[in-house]
C-alpha cells in the first residue's frame, strides 16, 4: 500500500509544483483569480462573478474547476471623485480524477485605483489578496490494481488507509497585482496589468514531505475600440509563468449592440475566439442583457492531446452580474 500511495502522492505533488495553477480560458471573466488589482474595478455598486470549467470532458471528470466572487466599492463619499477603493471575496475549487483530489481556496482582496488626471481617463490600481488553501485526497474515490476485473474496477481493494488525516494539507497564501488603464477618447479604452501569486512561497506539507509552491506571474493586456455606432472590437492577451510551465492566450471578440447605444442598458451580442498557443482554439459567444453578461467557450485541442480528448479540450461558462451605479460617477473598466 505504501508504494502505491507514494506513487500517487508523487504524481499529485509533481503536477502541483511544476504545472500551472487552475485557470480559465475566459480569464477575462474571472477577475479576482487573474489579478487582485481588478478588485472594485467595474462600473457599478457591486459585482458578482461565477465560472465553471470541465476540462477534457471525454475523460470522466478529469478536471472540474469552479469559482465565485463578489466585490464592491467602499468609502465612495470619502474619496476623490475619480478614485476607487474596492474590497472583494473569492472562493474556488478544483477537483481532479473524478473528485479523488480536491483543492479548495477562499480569499479576501482589496485594491485602490488612483486617477492620474483630473478627468479620470487614466488610472493605476494596486491590489493585494490573502488566500486560505486546502488540499484533500478522497481515498474512497481511488482505484487500485486489485480492484480490476473483466467488468472494470468493480472488485474490493485490500488497501487500508490507517491515517486519512495525513492525506490533507492547507496553507495561507499572499498575492498582489498592479493594473493601469486609460483612454484617449470616449471610443476607446486600454489596459495592462501584472499579477504575482504565491509571493510568500507557502509550504505544502503532505505525508511528512514539504514542498514550496512556485510563484506564478501573469502579464495581461487588452482594450476595445468602436468601429461603428453599433460595433465594438475587444482584444486581450495573457502570458503566465509558473515553475517550468508557461501559457500564452490571445484573441478577441466583436460586440454587436442589439438595442442601440442610446439605451440606458444596451443589449449586446458577442462573438469571437481566443487561442492558447500550441494547445487549443477557443471559440467564444456571449450575451449582455441588463446587468448580466454571459459567456460560453469550448476549447478545441490542436496539440498532441487531441487524439485522447477527441479535440474536445473543455467546456467553460461564465456569468457576471454587475449592479449598475445609481450615481453619475462613471468608471471605465476592462471587459475582456
Amino acid at each position: 500500500m505504501k508504494r502505491i500511495l507514494s506513487v500517487l502522492l508523487l504524481l499529485v505533488l509533481v503536477i502541483n509544483a511544476d504545472a500551472q495553477d487552475p485557470h480559465f480560458s475566459q480569464f477575462f471573466a474571472s477577475p479576482l483569480t487573474l489579478n487582485p488589482a481588478y478588485t472594485g474595478k467595474f462600473n457599478g455598486t457591486f459585482r458578482v462573478t461565477g465560472n465553471y470549467r470541465n476540462q477534457w470532458p471525454e475523460i470522466n471528470k478529469a478536471f472540474i474547476t469552479s469559482t465565485g466572487s463578489v466585490d464592491f466599492q467602499i468609502l465612495k463619499n470619502k474619496l476623490s471623485f475619480n478614485d476607487t477603493w474596492g474590497v472583494g471575496l473569492m472562493g474556488y475549487s478544483d477537483n481532479s480524477a473524478n473528485g479523488a483530489v480536491k483543492f479548495n481556496y477562499a480569499g479576501l482582496s482589496t485594491a485602490y485605483h488612483k486617477a492620474l488626471d483630473e478627468d479620470g481617463y487614466n488610472q493605476i490600481g494596486v491590489g493585494f489578496q490573502v488566500v486560505y488553501a486546502n488540499m484533500l485526497i478522497n481515498t474512497s474515490n481511488l482505484k487500485f490494481e486489485d480492484q480490476l476485473t473483466s467488468a472494470g474496477f468493480t472488485g474490493v481493494t485490500s488497501e487500508v488507509f490507517n491515517n486519512p488525516s495525513n492525506l490533507k494539507s492547507n496553507y495561507i497564501d499572499i498575492n498582489a497585482g498592479v493594473l493601469y488603464s486609460g483612454s484617449s477618447s470616449d471610443k476607446n479604452y486600454y489596459y495592462a496589468g501584472v499579477s504575482m501569486y504565491h509571493i510568500s512561497r507557502p509550504k505544502q506539507s503532505f505525508k511528512g514531505a514539504n514542498y514550496l509552491l512556485n510563484m506564478r506571474t501573469a502579464i495581461h493586456a487588452g482594450g476595445y475600440f468602436e468601429v461603428s455606432d453599433n460595433t465594438t472590437i475587444h482584444l486581450s492577451a495573457l502570458q503566465s509563468f509558473q515553475g517550468g510551465a508557461a501559457e500564452t492566450i490571445f484573441g478577441g471578440a466583436a460586440q454587436f449592440s442589439v438595442s442601440g447605444t442610446d439605451a440606458e442598458k444596451p443589449t449586446s451580442f458577442y462573438a469571437g475566439a481566443w487561442m492558447r498557443l500550441k494547445d487549443a482554439i477557443i471559440p467564444y459567444i456571449g450575451l449582455e442583457y441588463n446587468d448580466f453578461r454571459f459567456g460560453f467557450t469550448y476549447d478545441v485541442n490542436t496539440s498532441a492531446l487531441k487524439t485522447a480528448s477527441q479535440k474536445k479540450g473543455g467546456l467553460e461558462i461564465s456569468l457576471i452580474y454587475n449592479h449598475r451605479p445609481n450615481t453619475d460617477k462613471d468608471i471605465r473598466c476592462p471587459k475582456f
